[in-house]
């Protein structure tokens, strides 16, 4: 065993701060810093592997890694999420589409909800944990991103209230045979010749599969709003993380397509444009292409 007070004051050395090496080791033992200040105050002590897991970790951080690579996790919600290089770190804007399925579906509970794009499962996942879905089905265009979530949700388990299926493939693909009231998505929407203005830790770590897409970063999106109505319930609710460029003109696209009410875009937690928000309200006999 390792005492935690060592290895605090180790790490503070290495990073320059004890309030970071208090952040890192509670990221890593997946506990709160106050906890960890509890912990050294007891004069407590941790395994020999969790201590070479916070070295593993403060060695990532130094070559450059982001953090939550780093120390191997990410929080969502209500949830620790296990994130690696295979999936895109996630962010609190993205929390911002659960509470809008929430509102969405509060009086009607049931159906079939589908997360689109999932990497590491946190949509699925945070609905599994807090919606009443019947069923929720989470896909990828990428097979190691499909790999990381279903670990996830294998070890969340017991904190989920609905099962999530994992499949694979792009856009709506592997859902045709659904019909779902929910269809939910954090898609790529970063144009590729917008990459040089990307944070390097964004660019040069995360996966360019869930960061770019073509059409200016609207391609998704386009595909998206295309096909949704063959999977969507009538009145199902189609809720969409957008660019906060593009986001009134994301629902520009979806008003033209003639299929969608309600058509609304919502801020985030800085006040920008960023959630998007549709009801499937009609059928067009002749069909439509956006």
């Amino acid at each position: 065993m390792i005492s935690v007070r060592a290895i605090v004051a180790q790490v503070a050395q290495t990073l320059g701060s004890r309030d970071d090496a208090r952040a890192l080791i509670a990221a890593v033992l997946e506990c709160s810093a106050a906890t960890v200040s509890q912990r050294v105050v007891q004069d407590d002590t941790v395994t020999v592997a969790h201590a070479e897991a916070v070295q593993t970790a403060v060695a990532r951080l130094q070559r450059g890694m982001p953090f939550a690579y780093a120390v191997g996790n990410a929080a969502f919600r209500h949830l620790i999420l296990h994130v690696d290089e295979r999936v895109l770190i996630p962010r609190p804007e993205t929390e911002m589409l659960i509470d809008h399925v929430l509102r969405l579906t509060a009086s009607t509970p049931g159906g079939t909800a589908i997360d689109i794009g999932t990497g590491s499962g946190a949509i699925a996942l945070a609905l599994a944990q807090e919606a009443a879905f019947d069923r929720i089905i989470a896909t990828d265009v990428s097979e190691p991103a499909l790999h990381v979530a279903q670990a996830n949700a294998t070890r969340l388990a017991s904190a989920l209230t609905t099962p999530v299926e994992f499949r694979l493939g792009s856009d709506l693909e592997p859902v045709r045979d659904v019909r779902a009231s929910v269809i939910v998505s954090n898609p790529p929407y970063i144009a590729h010749h917008e990459a040089s203005a990307l944070p390097e830790l964004v660019r040069d770590w995360e996966p360019h599969t869930a960061l770019f897409a073509d059409h200016n970063g609207q391609a998704r999106y386009e595909a998206l709003l295309r096909d949704a109505p063959q999977v969507l319930q009538l009145q199902g609710w189609l809720v969409l993380e957008c660019d906060s460029q593009r986001a009134h003109a994301t629902a520009d696209i979806a008003q033209a397509a003639g299929v969608y009410d309600h058509i609304a875009v919502h801020p985030d937690l800085t006040g920008r444009p960023r959630i998007l928000v549709m009801q499937y309200a009609r059928e067009l006999s002749r069909g439509y292409l956006l």
